[in-house]
């Protein structure tokens, strides 16, 4: 039976876009009004990335994100995006410690959150706790090559698959995620041929960030999307509008009405 167009989008869709050759559309945002806008111009899988770290909360990496903070702004996503694919990010140790930690706190995000997945950093060593998530009936996407809750002992932000070796160990990982029952993996900062292969080799969907126009999607954040960080553009991203530009505009205008007496006027009181 197919899903009803219009109707909510299961994990289901994305396994026949990848059959079909169509490209997935992802976008990590966090807040309702943003994920409402992103479903309705066309992105179908939002993330409620623990980049909320960095996007939202000014944090210096994703390591700080708590179980809490994601569950916030997820209840946020969710009254915002009714048909999208809403995926919850599981934070930095929230899933690590054992997979009765990971079950609880994955049920956290589907009953408290509203999620309709989440998603995991790790290969094959975490290949048994996706196993276990996705018979407890959690649907899981994968995340393997840059693994940002991993920083701190991979020694900074990288390129994973340079070598014979991390590619190899970038496939094992891939196909041990997908034998554990993953309805598709983001791969991150992969080479752009390196992921075409691994695209290859696997019946899931793969998303890429920073990983080459050969993954069957793509994933980006969205304030770099809009240029809300005008100091900063990572080298996987594209700024399709300078919104910091057009804010910074808006809030000085508002200011100098506000000193100038001009705002509010007439038509703006009761």
């Amino acid at each position: 039976m197919s899903e009803k167009k219009g109707g909510k989008l299961t994990v289901r869709h994305f396994r026949k876009k990848k059959d079909k050759g169509e490209k997935i559309v992802a976008l990590a945002v966090y807040d309702a009004p943003s994920a409402r806008l992103a479903e309705e111009n066309g992105v179908e899988l939002i993330l409620v990335g623990d980049s909320l770290g960095m996007a939202v909360m000014g944090f210096k990496s994703t390591i700080s994100v708590t179980m809490e903070h994601v569950l916030h702004h997820c209840v946020a996503v969710t009254r915002g995006a009714t048909r999208a694919l809403v995926v919850a990010d599981m934070p930095f140790m929230s899933y690590q410690v054992g997979v009765e930690q990971a079950l609880l706190n994955a049920a956290r995000m589907l009953q408290e959150g509203g999620a309709d997945a989440v998603k995991l950093e790790g290969g094959k060593d975490l290949a048994p706790t996706v196993a276990r998530l996705v018979a407890a009936g959690v649907p899981v996407l994968g995340h393997i090559g840059l693994l940002p809750q991993n920083v701190l002992t991979s020694g900074g932000y990288r390129v994973v698959g340079r070598t014979d070796e991390e590619v190899a160990r970038l496939t094992e990982d891939a196909k041990a995620l997908e034998a554990a029952g993953v309805f598709g993996m983001v791969l991150e900062c992969v080479p752009a041929a390196i992921s075409a292969a691994i695209t290859a080799a696997v019946g899931v969907p793969t998303i890429g960030i920073g990983a080459g126009v050969g993954c069957d999607g793509q994933i980006q954040v969205m304030h770099d999307v809009v240029g809300l960080f005008p100091d900063f553009l990572p080298k996987h991203a594209k700024r399709y509008a300078d919104l910091s530009k057009l804010m910074g505009e808006a809030f000085a205008r508002y200011a100098k009405e506000v000193e100038d007496s001009v705002f509010p006027g007439p038509e703006n009181s009761f």
